[in-house]
């Protein structure tokens, strides 16, 4: 198999300070980009994706539900829908941002600077399979995992390279994507 790690939405704005914070989620980023940089030559390929909101909508409220409306977050081109300072100095083959006019939870809705999709560039480059990190478990990770095993490639999630907003979205987001066919583990295991 032809392999490429995702690395999903590691941004300040979802980390500790940011406008939508989870818990664990800068520990998180510095540990997925330390395995990004340990584990390169493992992989055909290294994408990232990132929130970058323009006018998203009403996927930003004053008042927040927090399932279908969120505060302002990964706003283009602010300093926290950067990628993560953890990151510094690591190019990725390919970085995607999604999100420009609507509410957008998977990486394979992004586009490079081609406006090409995440999915045509991982086919072109002869990929079939993807790991799939980063923040947060719950919400992107979990649906852009599901997106790429729906697309045809043999997906994996490494739950200790991620954090989900709370215990219970979680163990809901790990068992919707082991019945989509997604293999839900351990780097270690």
């Amino acid at each position: 198999m032809t392999r490429a790690l995702i690395l999903v939405d590691l941004q300040p704005t979802f980390c500790e300070g940011g406008e939508l914070a989870t818990a664990g989620a800068n520990a998180v980023a510095e540990a997925c980009a330390e395995y990004a940089r340990s584990h390169r030559d493992d992989y055909a390929l290294v994408a990232t994706t990132q929130d970058w909101h323009i006018d998203p909508g009403d996927h930003f409220s004053d008042t927040p539900d927090f399932v279908d409306t969120w505060p302002p977050h990964g706003i283009a081109d602010s300093p926290n829908a950067q990628l993560h300072p953890a990151l510094d100095g690591f190019n990725p083959d390919v970085s995607v941002k999604k999100g420009h006019y609507a509410a957008s939870y998977s990486g394979f809705d992004g586009v490079d600077e081609d406006g090409r999709h995440l999915a045509d560039i991982l086919r072109e480059a002869g990929v079939d399979a993807v790991d799939v990190i980063g923040l947060v478990l719950s919400h992107c990770v979990a649906q852009t995992a599901l997106d790429a095993q729906r697309l045809g490639f043999a997906t994996r999630v490494f739950t200790d390279l991620s954090v989900p907003v709370s215990q219970e979205l979680g163990d809901a987001a790990c068992e919707q994507m082991r019945r989509g066919g997604v293999e839900v583990g351990r780097v270690a295991s």
